[in-house]
């Protein structure tokens, strides 16, 4: 059973020695948070907001216990193999690309950051329409041939690797503890099959993809889907992603307690301890 959550501790290092159980990390108290600020000398906004958001969710929740945990994909479960541009131009100069890594970089940005008009969602299905408009924006080349040897990489096990080398490891003790697991993931219909191909479609009990519910990040129906997945409240999931506007506000809009990876929390053993 996951253990009760009240507020984490106000830095990363708090986090790290924050005392473990049975279940999803137990968080500080609002006095053990001001007294760890206190000692590392800093994080005062950070407290502020922290105490804040406690504060707010126990006006409406009290105290809520997590019984699940929702996962996004790319950033925090897995990541790229290589930088992307490398990827773009090493396939692409056989097809006479000849912008370099740092300019397809720039490209890629600039396309991914615009927003999509020809529909509501980015990815749509398979999302071949969106990422077609992205590898021609990144690199200048509309040759059919490219774009579907760059697609059909990025569905094998060579193009992605795991953000934490543990995590096998700890999404067993997870579901082991009865603590409820699910992706959610802005993506296209590929994901179920890349995370079959990553060998870790098991570790989790449903998959949330923004190309089958037909809602991103950070609207909060897709957090709310995963939750009627795994038959539990949103009040009672915690979700941890890289992104703070698509993940943290998109899952506390839903309800959900949220954890930014890469700060709140760099690997799954801060969340879990057997």
């Amino acid at each position: 059973m996951a253990a009760a959550a009240t507020l984490r501790s106000a830095s990363a290092a708090a986090a790290t020695r924050a005392a473990l159980q049975g279940g999803l990390r137990r968080l500080g108290t609002v006095a053990e948070a001001e007294a760890e600020a206190e000692r590392e000398g800093g994080a005062r906004w950070e407290l502020s907001a922290a105490r804040e958001y406690y504060d707010y969710r126990k006006s409406i929740y009290g105290g809520v216990t997590h019984r699940a945990l929702l996962v996004d994909a790319v950033g925090t479960l897995v990541v790229p193999a290589q930088p992307t541009a490398q990827v773009y131009k090493s396939i692409g100069e056989k097809y006479g690309v000849k912008y370099s890594e740092e300019e397809i970089l720039a490209r890629y940005r600039r396309a991914y950051e615009q927003p999509w008009g020809r529909s509501r969602l980015r990815y749509v299905d398979d999302g071949r329409l969106f990422w077609k408009h992205i590898v021609t924006s990144s690199t200048g080349c509309s040759d059919v041939h490219y774009f579907e040897e760059l697609y059909q990489y990025y569905i094998t096990e060579k193009a992605w690797k795991l953000c934490d080398p543990d995590a096998e490891n700890i999404f067993k003790s997870l579901r082991k503890a009865g603590v409820k697991t699910a992706v959610v993931s802005n993506f296209d219909t590929r994901l179920r099959p890349l995370l079959h191909i990553m060998k870790c479609d098991h570790w989790f009990d449903a998959v949330a993809v923004s190309a089958e519910v037909a809602a991103e990040k950070p609207n909060p129906t897709i957090f709310m889907k995963a939750c009627e997945l795994l038959c539990v409240k949103p009040e009672e999931a915690v979700h941890v992603g890289d992104d703070r506007r698509n993940d943290i506000w998109g899952a506390r809009d839903a309800g959900c307690d949220a954890w930014l990876w890469g700060s709140d929390v760099h690997s799954f053993k801060e969340i879990f301890s057997a």
